[in-house]
């Protein structure tokens, strides 16, 4: 939550809304990653707090699951979250009408990037922007995360993921 307001910011619902339209069934992940883990942290509370609400005032029967990772590798992250969150196993992700939002590190890596259904970047300076997530948040104002629209033509291929240079 912002320190200023008391309820979720106009840019994380709108971030949900854009989520929850398409992608409105189903078992649903949704990975925030970025180079501040405290800021990324705080943007999937606040994401995960919406769409719950969302669920709850629609009428969707949307459930929401919320997990900090930190650093993971790719093998634990499958075999002890997204596999047993996609079977159902997951303990409080038994409906298969759930949301499964995680904040870590490295959630956007090639390797796993296209386990997600969406996924947040949020910016917390001057580094670049992955130009593999769905969404671009700037949380280099905490009280006032914007949605960021980056040119990712201006992204070295150096640092770009393989497919974008």
């Amino acid at each position: 939550m912002s320190p200023i307001q008391t309820g979720p910011l106009p840019t994380i619902e709108w971030i949900a809304a854009e989520f929850l339209h398409n992608a409105r069934r189903g078992r649903r992940l949704v990975a925030v990653d970025g180079g501040d883990p405290v800021a990324s942290a705080r943007v999937a509370d606040e994401l995960a707090e919406v769409i719950a609400a969302r669920g709850e005032r629609d009428e969707t029967g949307t459930s929401v699951v919320r997990r900090s990772l930190g650093g993971v590798d790719e093998a634990t992250l499958r075999t002890e979250l997204v596999e047993p969150f996609r079977a159902g196993e997951l303990p409080g992700a038994e409906d298969p009408d759930t949301v499964l939002v995680v904040d870590g590190q490295h959630l956007l890596d090639d390797a796993v990037r296209g386990v997600w259904h969406f996924s947040v970047w949020t910016l917390a300076g001057d580094e670049l922007p992955h130009s593999g997530a769905s969404v671009i948040v700037d949380v280099t104002d905490p009280a006032m995360p914007t949605r960021s629209y980056y040119d990712f033509c201006a992204i070295p291929p150096s640092v770009n993921r393989p497919g974008l240079h």
